[in-house]
């Protein structure tokens, strides 16, 4: 991530280009073993499809 003869400069500029980064990875980069789209998109489909409603009752 940090990349020679790019110092970062200060703390912020770390946090930044990490958070970057962060974002990049989880919500566009396309991973090719869960069928090529986004692991934030893979999660968000794994819980829609295994998340089971809750019975609620009324008396």
């Amino acid at each position: 991530m940090i990349k020679p003869g790019q110092p970062w400069r200060t703390l912020s500029q770390v946090e930044l280009a990490t958070a970057e980064w962060i974002d990049w990875n989880c919500h566009r980069r396309l991973h090719g073993e869960i069928g090529h789209i986004p692991p934030a998109e893979y999660e968000t489909n794994y819980y829609l499809a295994t998340t089971k409603p809750q019975v609620t009752t009324t008396i």
